[in-house]
């Protein structure tokens, strides 16, 4: 047994979302939303560095040696998977390693709208979940893809960097790509995986210009494309899509989007004020052609309000979830205010203004 092995059990039982273990620092658990210390003694760099060595691959460790950081996939058979970063900082190694559940959940389990089983099953076209890194892009992708993997007879290939939730075949021929030890880059695997005979393609991060076009370009071709964005709304990832490009460009790229684009899950995660554990709130822009026409027009200012008059399409806007949730009792007003766009609508249920971001105080 690897002496990490009790702290990667101490993180289910605890049901703790991370573990952090950094040279001059006891371990510390993410649970629920807050780092909390582990009764144990402080950690020294030498013998950290052991414990992470003892896990790790060779490629890994000289990897980390060269770089300074590595990113990697870390499994332990019949318990649970996780994302790994090895780092260097001032007191020697550290490492953060995140859980990922043997089992995925489904659309269902997760509290999602059931409208996002029939993306899964869409023919072609791109479709985005954004939102803040721990917000869980990871986990609803793997719901949605884990439903055409049960209910179509297709071809998927996921491009991740590393793989996360593992998807055994089950109707579908499920083939996971990790960068770095199956592929370069993102861009390699994406060409690449156009002369694979996939019908849904997944990459885990639309990271640069070359990435974003050969999704447009995949997803213009008879491919469904699922992606991810560390945007905080449907018009602004319809934006920074845009601004990606050169501006001589831009309008062939309007273009190209309003044809390809599907929808947009946008979401942020909140901490229950109710019961332990936490929520996802949603923001949700089905590509209707009235928004396409809007993406193809220039007028991405205009899609907040398109999302509010589409809620027969199963359309919801971020702050009209987070508000649903605050009037239930759910989430804190000072969280709701920190994370909801228009922050004017929350202001009046803040009782303590300290709590709250000054500098995003309305005028």
């Amino acid at each position: 047994m690897a002496r990490l092995d009790p702290f990667f059990k101490l993180m289910i039982d605890t049901q703790a979302s991370d573990l952090h273990l950094s040279a001059g620092n006891p371990p510390l658990l993410r649970v629920h939303g807050d780092l909390q210390k582990v009764k144990y003694k402080i950690l020294e760099d030498e013998e950290l560095r052991e414990m992470l060595y003892e896990i790790a691959p060779e490629e890994i460790i000289k990897k980390f040696e060269e770089d300074g950081e590595v990113d990697w996939g870390y499994e332990i058979p019949g318990l649970a998977r996780f994302r790994v970063n090895y780092f260097r900082q001032r007191k020697g190694v550290a490492a953060v390693f995140r859980l990922i559940p043997n089992k995925i959940k489904t659309v269902e389990e997760l509290g999602l709208p059931s409208l996002l089983n029939k993306l899964a099953l869409l023919p072609r076209g791109l479709i985005l979940v954004t939102g803040p890194t721990g917000s869980g892009k990871s986990t609803t992708l793997a719901a949605i893809i884990d439903y055409a993997n049960r209910m179509r007879y297709d071809h998927i290939i996921t491009i991740e960097d590393p793989i996360e939730f593992v998807h055994e075949p089950k109707n579908c021929l499920v083939n996971q790509r990790e960068l770095g030890t199956h592929t370069k880059s993102f861009s390699n695997a994406l060409r690449a995986a156009l002369r694979e005979d996939p019908d849904i393609i997944l990459v885990g991060e639309m990271r640069d210009l070359e990435t974003i076009a050969l999704a447009l370009e995949a997803s213009l071709t008879g491919h469904l494309v699922f992606s991810t964005l560390h945007t905080i709304s449907a018009a602004q990832t319809v934006s920074r899509i845009i601004e990606v490009f050169p501006p001589e460009a831009r309008d062939q790229i309007r273009m190209s989007l309003s044809e390809s684009l599907r929808a947009v899950i946008s979401q942020t995660m909140f901490k229950r004020i109710d019961k332990p554990g936490r929520i996802v709130a949603l923001e949700i822009m089905i590509a209707t052609p009235a928004i396409r026409n809007l993406i193809r027009e220039n007028k991405i200012h205009q899609i907040p309000s398109m999302i509010q008059t589409g809620k027969k399409y199963g359309m919801m806007s971020l702050d009209d979830c987070i508000m649903d949730y605050l009037k239930k009792g759910w989430i804190s007003p000072e969280e709701a205010f920190i994370k909801s766009i228009d922050k004017t609508r929350f202001l009046p249920y803040v009782q303590n203004k300290e709590a709250i971001d000054f500098t995003e105080m309305p005028g």
